[in-house]
């Protein structure tokens, strides 16, 4: 298993898509040199969702991943509970086309993406399971009392949750201070970790001068408070030095540090380049906790409106 997965959420446009989220404009052809170079620095975990541009993410990851071999490839795609009724309300109708939107036979990890209904959804992992078609299975922002219900589910039917995919960053450790890592590492379950750059406002790269792009939704979320994040991003540039590494690559290595495996955003050659970098960088238990003062010491709340509180 590589160290970092990375993230599609910026891929293609339509609804929940790139374009509108992200601000960019990704499509086959300028993210083919993004995908080969990630594959060959050995990054080949790739993160998608049906809702991510309402599938368009999907097709595109298909469209790149046919030029290797399905072993090679490991895909991480999930279920959203808000566009069940799209797929008459089956978790598993949802899987298929999934399948079927990305040509294959099955999914290497398929998550529940928001536990709206955690006695509800979680079943209809089983039959995928048990056909085969998903490989292992994962919740998604779920808090330590769904994820410990959805295990007792799963394992009813002798199966476990094998990951979690939660929001966590220097700005927003609500799964740490939840117990959600503590009872990852006691029971052999991976913890993802996405939004670990904050959708570029932990880059380093913007500021009050060079804000991010104006009508994105992340740029309406943290253009606001940049200055606020200054200092922090100042520390990372700092650690960066000494280790040859941008401030991206210490917020991905503070990541690490923390026993998580973080999921990248990839719309450039140069993220996965870093990303690939990053995971050789061992950060000091000094150099961790003082980012984590820092970061405490902005104020500045990044929970997503789609989350409910972790702990």
């Amino acid at each position: 298993m590589s160290k970092i997965a990375l993230g599609t959420w910026a891929w293609g446009a339509g609804a929940f898509g790139g374009d509108s989220v992200f601000g960019s404009n990704t499509n086959v052809e300028n993210l083919k040199p993004v995908f080969d170079a990630a594959m060959k620095a050995g990054l080949n975990l790739w993160d998608t969702a049906t809702v991510y541009g309402m599938g368009e993410s999907e097709k595109i990851l298909a469209s790149l991943a046919k030029d290797y071999k399905r072993e090679e490839v490991e895909i991480s795609t999930k279920f959203t509970p808000q566009l069940a009724e799209v797929y008459e309300n089956s978790v598993e109708k949802m899987a298929e086309a999934s399948l079927e939107r990305m040509g294959l036979d099955y999914i290497d990890i398929y998550w529940i993406h928001n536990p709206m209904d955690v006695e509800r959804w979680t079943p209809g992992l089983i039959p995928l399971l048990k056909s085969g078609k998903v490989k292992r299975v994962g919740v998604s922002n779920h808090n330590i009392k769904e994820i410990k219900r959805a295990n007792e589910i799963l394992g009813e039917a002798g199966f476990k949750v094998s990951a979690v995919q939660n929001h966590f960053s220097l700005l927003y450790r609500s799964s740490e201070k939840g117990g959600i890592l503590d009872f990852c590492k006691e029971n052999g379950i991976e913890f993802w970790a996405y939004m670990v750059l904050e959708q570029g406002a932990l880059s380093g790269k913007y500021n009050k001068e060079n804000p991010l792009p104006a009508e994105s939704d992340r740029g309406k979320k943290y253009n606001p408070v940049l200055d606020q994040l200054s200092a922090l991003t100042d520390e990372m540039k700092k650690i960066g030095e000494k280790y040859n590494a941008s401030c991206s690559q210490v917020g991905i290595a503070w990541a690490i540090a923390k026993g998580t495996l973080p999921i990248i955003g990839a719309t450039k050659e140069r993220h996965v380049i870093e990303a690939a970098e990053a995971a050789k960088i061992t950060l000091t238990a000094e150099e961790v906790a003082r980012l984590e003062q820092l970061a405490d010491a902005t104020g500045v709340d990044t929970r997503g409106g789609w989350e409910h509180s972790m702990e």
